[in-house]
C-alpha cells in the first residue's frame, strides 16, 4: 500500500516522485515500464539517436497520415527512467507568455508558472529575473559550438533576422545558440536531476520494467493499478491518489484501458466503461518539422565525433563534439508580420539528418529547418485493442487545416533564403532532397514528402475538458494526469522544460502547498 502511485518515470513522473517524497510522512511509488537509465548513450549527449528503436524507446508510429502522402511518421518516446528527457535533444525552451495566458486556466498564467521554471532551474549563467540557480535541472550553454552552428546564426542575421542570446527572457523572436539541459557536458535528464538524488529516501520506491495495464476503481474512485513484469501480474494499492504521467500518447491510452474514454470505442473492445469521456485522446497536437539538408566537403560535422581524441576530451573535460545536442542553433520568427507572437521555430544541427533520424549520416552536412509552433490541425490517440500491451493508434492529421500547410511553405522558403547567405556558403555545396522548385505547388509537395515530427506531442488529456485546473480527472476521484497531455494547446517551443514546470506546480497542488507568488516580468512577449 502506498499513498501515491505515479505511473511513468518521465519528465513529469521523476519530478513528482522527488517532490512528493520530500514529505517523510507519505509513501510514494514510481512505476516505469522500461529499465534504469544505465546506458552510456543516455548520458553522452550526441549519442541520443542511437537509442531510437531500442528497448529504451516505445517506438511508436503514426497511422497513415492523409496529408503526407499516406506516410507513417516515426514517434520516438523514452521507455526508461527519465522518459523522453533521457532520449531528447536537450533544448531548454519554455515557450511564449501567450501560450500560458491563452490556456485560460486559473493558476496557469505565465506569471503564475514562471516561479516553477525558476524553482526547477540551475542555470550556469546565474540568477536573474528570468532564470534560477540552485534547482535540480542543469541548464548550460553548449560545450560543442560547432562552427556550422555559429555560421547558421550568422546567416540568419545576414538574412535580416535579429540576434537573440536568450529565448527564455524578454523576447522570443530572433536567432542564436540554444541553452541545453546539461551539466558539465552530460545530459541532465529528469531522472539525473530529480530522481537519483531522491532514491535513497525510505519513503520512495521505484519499480522498473513494470508495465501498467490499467487503473483500478471502487465506486468511481481510483484505488490502484494492475501491472505486469514478464508474466507476473501485480495489483498495487494507492491510499490517496493514482497519478498518470505516461505522456501525451500513453496517458490517454491508459485512461481508455482503465475504462475512461469514448464509451462506444471501449464497448467495442470489451473494456468495461467506468466513465464515458469522449474527449480522452482527442486534441492531439504536435510540431511538424521540415528539414533542409546540405552536404559539403568540410570535415567539421558530427561524423568526426568517433575519433578517440574526442572521447578523451569528453571524459576529461566534458567538452567537444560528444557534448553536442545536435540541434545546437535556431530561432523563432513569424510566418506573417501580423501575428502577435512567433509561430515558427528553426533548428539547425551540424550533421546529416537522414530518414527521420533513423538513417546513418553518409556525408559531412548541415541540416536545418522550420517547425510549426501553433498548429491548427488536431489528431487523436485511441486504443486499437483491449490488450494493454498493444500499441495505441496515433493519428496526428498533420496539415489537416490548410493554414498549417501555408505557414510551413513559408518556413521552407525562409530556410532556403538563409541557405543562400554568405556565412553558410562553405557548407551548402549540395542540397540533398531539394524541392523541385520554389513554387507553391512544389513546396507543398516537398512538405508532404519531408515532414517529420519535432517530438512534441501534447493536449490529449487537456485541462478544461478531461482534467480540471488542478489536473484531477473530471468525473472520478483519486486520479490525476500530470504531463504534456494536460496542455490545452501545445507551447511555442520544446516541451521538456514546460512539462517539468507543470509537474513542479502539480506537486504543490497535490500536497496542498501554497503556490509561490507570481513573478511579473515582460518575458517572451511580442
Amino acid at each position: 500500500m502506498y499513498d501515491y502511485v505515479i505511473v511513468g518515470a518521465g519528465s513529469a513522473g521523476c519530478v513528482l516522485a522527488a517532490r512528493l517524497s520530500e514529505d517523510p510522512d507519505v509513501k510514494v511509488l514510481l512505476v516505469e515500464a522500461g529499465p534504469a537509465d544505465t546506458s552510456q548513450n543516455v548520458h553522452v549527449p550526441s549519442a541520443f539517436g542511437r537509442l531510437f528503436r531500442t528497448r529504451l524507446d516505445w517506438d511508436l508510429d503514426t497511422h497513415d497520415e492523409p496529408n503526407l502522402n499516406g506516410r507513417r511518421i516515426y514517434l520516438p518516446r523514452g521507455r526508461v527512467l527519465g522518459g523522453s528527457s533521457s532520449i531528447n535533444a536537450m533544448i531548454y525552451i519554455r515557450g511564449n507568455r501567450a501560450d500560458y495566458d491563452g490556456w485560460g486556466q486559473p493558476g496557469w498564467s505565465y506569471d503564475e508558472l514562471l516561479p516553477y521554471f525558476l524553482r526547477a532551474e540551475d542555470n550556469e549563467r546565474g540568477a536573474s529575473e528570468y532564470h534560477g540557480v540552485g534547482g535540480p535541472l542543469g541548464v548550460s550553454d553548449s560545450r560543442s559550438r560547432n562552427v556550422m552552428s555559429t555560421a547558421f546564426v550568422d546567416a540568419a542575421l545576414q538574412a535580416g533576422y535579429a540576434a537573440n542570446d536568450d529565448f527564455n527572457a524578454a523576447e522570443q523572436d530572433g536567432f542564436g545558440l540554444y541553452q541545453v539541459t546539461q551539466r558539465n557536458g552530460r545530459r541532465s535528464s529528469a531522472a539525473v536531476a530529480y530522481l537519483h538524488p531522491a532514491m535513497s529516501r525510505p519513503n520512495l520506491t521505484v519499480e522498473t520494467n513494470l508495465q501498467v495495464h490499467r487503473v483500478t476503481f471502487d465506486g468511481g474512485r481510483a484505488t490502484g493499478i494492475i501491472a505486469s513484469r514478464l508474466d507476473e501480474e501485480l495489483e498495487i494499492r494507492a491510499e490517496r491518489e493514482v497519478i498518470i504521467s505516461a505522456g501525451a500518447y500513453n496517458s490517454p491510452q491508459l485512461l481508455q484501458l482503465s475504462g475512461i474514454g469514448p464509451a462506444g470505442l471501449l464497448q467495442a473492445l470489451d473494456v468495461p466503461v467506468v466513465l464515458d469521456q469522449p474527449l480522452v485522446g482527442q486534441n492531439l497536437q504536435d510540431h511538424p518539422h521540415v528539414m533542409l539538408v546540405f552536404a559539403h566537403s568540410q570535415p567539421v560535422s558530427l561524423l568526426i565525433a568517433g575519433d578517440p581524441k574526442y572521447g578523451q576530451e569528453f571524459e576529461e573535460h566534458g567538452t567537444g563534439p560528444l557534448t553536442s545536442n545536435v540541434g545546437e542553433a535556431g530561432g523563432f520568427f513569424r510566418s506573417d508580420d501580423g501575428l502577435s507572437a512567433p509561430d515558427m521555430q528553426f533548428l539547425a544541427g551540424p550533421v546529416m539528418f537522414a530518414d527521420g533520424g533513423l538513417g546513418a549520416p553518409t556525408d559531412h552536412a548541415i541540416s536545418f529547418g522550420a517547425c510549426l509552433l501553433t498548429p491548427a490541425s488536431r489528431g487523436s490517440v485511441s486504443i486499437a485493442s483491449g490488450d494493454p500491451t498493444a500499441k495505441a493508434k496515433v493519428q496526428h492529421n498533420y496539415y489537416d487545416d490548410d493554414a498549417d500547410m501555408r505557414a510551413m511553405v513559408e518556413g521552407v522558403r525562409r530556410g532556403l533564403e538563409i541557405s543562400r547567405q554568405r556565412a553558410l556558403s562553405p557548407y551548402t555545396e549540395r542540397h540533398v532532397g531539394a524541392p523541385a522548385s520554389e513554387s507553391d505547388a512544389d513546396l507543398r509537395e516537398h512538405v508532404r514528402r519531408a515532414t517529420q515530427t519535432m517530438y512534441h506531442p501534447a493536449g490529449t488529456c487537456a485541462m478544461g475538458t478531461v482534467v480540471d485546473a488542478e489536473l484531477r480527472v473530471q468525473g472520478v476521484e483519486g486520479l490525476r494526469v500530470v504531463d504534456a497531455s494536460v496542455m490545452p494547446t501545445v507551447v511555442r517551443g520544446n516541451t521538456n522544460a514546460p512539462t517539468i514546470a507543470i509537474a513542479e506546480k502539480a506537486a504543490d497542488l497535490i500536497l496542498g502547498r501554497q503556490a509561490p507568488a507570481p513573478v511579473a516580468v515582460a518575458a517572451a512577449t511580442a
